[in-house]
């Protein structure tokens, strides 16, 4: 059994870069923008709405404040103002997720957050301490016991220590569409080869990853990848339908796909 997650509502005002209503149909879980990196209130309530109605799991997806450059470069944001800003796009989220009938089940950093928190300890405690806030505030209003969000993220990384410290569940994720390093971490996007492109090899190595077995990593050896969700990038070429060919062959290996929460 495996989940099946994808970036949605990377857009802005006209601009859209996520084909969001054929991925829906597709993915389990969805990691919505929250307007730092990409998305707006009307996207996000789009997405959401659509979201619900097809019964796929809302996730945030924090960012660094980096519009201009898609979140993906990484930033020295001071710790408290790090933790603000991620419960406040959870907070955001959260509002067009339950007005959907939804809510936020889950937290995804995004792009240079999300990589500079695999090593990063004093960033990814700020982060989790966003999430432990955003959940605090949930369950306030809820009039219900502490929300613990799950934090989904690279197995062994120090977001997943933090959260684990704070009593937050961590889910492990890997990427069918990236390529990794020996060690387990991705490849950084400004070297040739980080993201792949060949379907064949892209749906070859989802299966692979669901089913527990190898995968080669960038420098050709042999890598072991332990996942509960696997993540389809929304902006790689021709993602939709990239989608929907890993989740029937999924589904024709005998894997159950369903969302982790």
């Amino acid at each position: 059994m495996i989940d099946l997650n994808a970036d949605l509502g990377e857009g802005f005002g006209r601009w859209r870069l996520t084909d969001d209503d054929s991925l829906l149909t597709s993915v389990t879980s969805a990691n919505v923008a929250c307007g730092f990196h990409a998305g707006d209130p009307a996207t996000m309530r789009r997405v959401c709405e659509r979201a619900a109605a097809a019964g796929v799991r809302i996730g945030a997806q924090v960012s660094y404040r980096d519009l201009a450059g898609f979140g993906r470069r990484s930033m020295e944001v001071p710790a408290a103002e790090l933790t603000a800003e991620v419960a406040y796009q959870i907070g955001a989220l959260d509002v067009f997720a339950r007005a959907a009938g939804s809510a936020v089940s889950y937290v995804k950093p995004h792009g240079a957050l999300y990589n500079r928190i695999v090593r990063d300890a004093e960033q990814a405690a700020a982060v989790v301490e966003g999430v432990r806030l955003a959940g605090s505030a949930m369950a306030a209003a809820a009039g219900t016991a502490q929300v613990a969000l799950p934090v989904l993220g690279l197995p062994g990384s120090a977001v997943h220590r933090a959260a684990a410290a704070a009593g937050l569940p961590t889910v492990t994720e890997a990427f069918a569409d990236r390529a990794y390093r020996p060690d387990a971490t991705l490849v950084p996007r400004t070297e040739d080869g980080a993201v792949l492109t060949d379907p064949e090899e892209i749906v070859a190595r989802a299966v692979s990853i669901a089913r527990g077995g190898e995968v080669a990593d960038a420098e050709g050896g042999a890598l072991r990848l332990s996942a509960r969700s696997l993540c389809v990038h929304g902006d790689t070429p021709d993602a939709a339908r990239l989608a929907r060919r890993v989740r029937e062959a999924l589904a024709a290996a005998d894997i159950l796909v369903r969302s982790f929460t």
